[in-house]
């Protein structure tokens, strides 16, 4: 079967349960068998049992999710056997033998640029982002007390993230490394979270806007000869920004990539469609797939603006990296989420990821397992 026969045949399966005249137990093809891939976001359990991990496996699996991105690492403890990070309980080494049972890819989450523990905290306080004020993520986090972002061009940073990612590689059975927070803070944010924390972002704003701490200023005046604390005129700025995405983009290619790729790992990152705004041109990153999260409630979007910045995605990329749309299971009641699907695969997205398996209701999964489910 063809990609356009099997989107034919996944249009047929929504628009006949639309209108209550298909029957699916004799139809959808699965999209795994023409290179679709589906992940699910999820938190590890640390009270359930081992026959209850295996029932819940096989459920996702059985459901038409292929891959998980269990949350490993969210800042704080490690939820592996790690050697230089706080370490809470073995829950990767405890899920990865049952998703594997059930068929499943496991690709570790963790978050890059934001670290919460206190010993770094107290000892490296010149690892952390500077904004345009001069005050530090440690001092005052934007938005939220969590949101204490690391410099990406401190060297002992890169080195402290990149054995994360080293640490995690080293895992036989893990099939790869998911980067989240893989960015600076939000200079803009979306429309609903403006309102969300009662701001108004009509402009960046120098307290949302890093990093101005004395590692990047002096890089930035011995690549370009500009001191951007005396010269802001249109044309640093534009510089200024290309600066900022480039460092990023050559830590990742550079560092965490290669950390990867040493242990044959895939690696992957979730990704902002406003890229601008977090500084995150990632469609320069040498990854094997990134997902895009394309939470439209967010941006009082709809549907169609999924599609609009799948398209985009897809044109920015090289052809080596997949686009698997990210999607909030929250947004969509089950008819919606089948139909938000079905819309994201047209649009080429090589697969969708959804957040996150605590708000996949029995409607949610009902209507992934109709579609993905294998002719008879």
């Amino acid at each position: 079967m063809t990609r356009k026969q099997f989107l034919q045949t996944l249009q047929l399966g929504v628009y006949s349960f639309l209108f209550g005249k298909f029957n699916f137990s004799t139809s959808i093809a699965s999209p795994q068998k023409k290179g679709i891939k589906n992940w699910l976001w999820l938190h590890p359990w640390n009270n359930i049992s081992d026959d209850e991990y295996k029932k819940r496996f096989d459920k996702i699996k059985e459901s038409g999710i292929d891959a998980i991105l269990p949350n490993i690492y969210g800042s704080w403890r490690a939820l592996y056997t790690s050697q230089h990070l706080p370490y809470a309980e073995p829950l990767l080494e405890k899920l990865l033998p049952f998703a594997k049972s059930s068929g499943l890819e496991v690709h570790a989450w963790m978050w890059t640029m934001i670290c919460n523990i206190e010993n770094i905290l107290e000892k490296h306080p010149n690892w952390f982002a500077v904004n345009r004020n001069g005050e530090s993520t440690i001092e005052k986090p934007a938005y939220v007390n969590y949101y204490r972002f690391m410099c990406p061009n401190n060297i002992e940073v890169q080195e402290f993230i990149t054995k994360t990612v080293t640490e995690l590689s080293n895992y036989s059975e893990l099939t790869g490394v998911h980067l989240d927070y893989v960015r600076y803070p939000d200079v803009i944010l979306a429309e609903r979270l403006q309102k969300k924390y009662d701001i108004v972002q009509d402009k960046e704003y120098p307290e949302y806007d890093y990093c101005y701490c004395e590692t990047c200023k002096k890089l930035f005046k011995d690549e370009s000869g500009i001191d951007i604390s005396k010269d802001e005129n249109a044309e640093t700025k534009i510089l200024w920004k290309q600066f900022r995405y480039d460092s990023l983009t050559k830590f990742i290619n550079n560092k965490l990539i290669p950390a990867a790729k040493k242990k044959n790992k895939v690696i992957t990152a979730a990704v902002f469609p406003n890229w601008e705004n977090v500084r995150q041109q990632w469609s320069k990153w040498n990854l094997d797939g990134v997902h895009p999260m394309l939470y439209n409630d967010f941006y009082n979007e709809n549907v169609e603006w999924i599609v609009k910045n799948i398209i985009k995605g897809k044109q920015s990329l090289n052809s080596a990296t997949k686009l698997f749309s990210g999607l909030m299971v929250d947004s969509f009641d089950p008819r919606e989420f089948k139909t938000t699907i079905t819309k994201a695969i047209e649009a080429n997205a090589d697969g969708v990821s959804l957040f996150a398996y605590h708000s996949m209701k029995d409607g949610h999964w009902e209507s992934l397992k109709e579609l993905t489910k294998s002719s008879q």
